[in-house]
């Protein structure tokens, strides 16, 4: 039996329902699941900072002995064998995530052949989700439950709060 270890990158600003759903189930699939956040400098500005994403993961996931949560930069496939991964998992919410999905998958294919990549569809209740939706609905105070969990949702109201009163102060300077 092979000892499979994957990655499953994401930006994760903020951490959903969704994503949690295919840690969970990713969890049940691998030996060893790597949640990585990844750096992604053209997802700017950044709701939370990656130390904050890392923080509310490791919460979320501390019951899953077989995942850990990382922060990484730079090439995924760098990052799959620096950890000695052998799978990346990824999310496919409908046919546009797939068409971007399948050119990374081949691409870090053609980088790393001994890296495979397992596409999982999350739950159906998940499958219009995402955290720059929950990002807008949030910004405009619409309701987060069912989205992410609640201790997401209160530091996204608080940090949308605080997003505000900056916001609000610099433009009466």
């Amino acid at each position: 039996m092979k000892n499979i270890t994957a990655i499953y990158p994401g930006s994760f600003d903020p951490v959903t329902n969704g994503h949690l759903d295919l840690i969970r189930r990713g969890s049940k699939l691998f030996d060893r699941l790597i949640v990585g956040i990844a750096r992604n400098l053209d997802k700017s500005p950044a709701l939370f900072s990656m130390e904050e994403r890392k923080e509310m993961l490791v919460a979320m996931t501390s019951d899953l002995e077989n995942v850990t949560v990382d922060i990484f930069e730079g090439l995924l496939v760098n990052y799959c064998i620096e950890h000695d991964a052998n799978a990346v998992l990824r999310g496919i919410r409908a046919v546009s995530d797939y068409e971007f999905e399948l050119q990374m998958a081949l691409m870090n294919r053609k980088m790393e052949p001994r890296v495979e990549t397992v596409f999982m569809m999350p739950a159906e209740q998940y499958s219009y989700l995402s955290s720059r939706i929950v990002r807008e609905i949030a910004k405009f105070g619409g309701p987060l439950t069912g989205l992410v969990p609640t201790m997401v949702e209160e530091r996204v109201r608080q940090k949308i709060a605080q997003n505000q009163v900056t916001a609000t102060h610099s433009t009466l300077l």
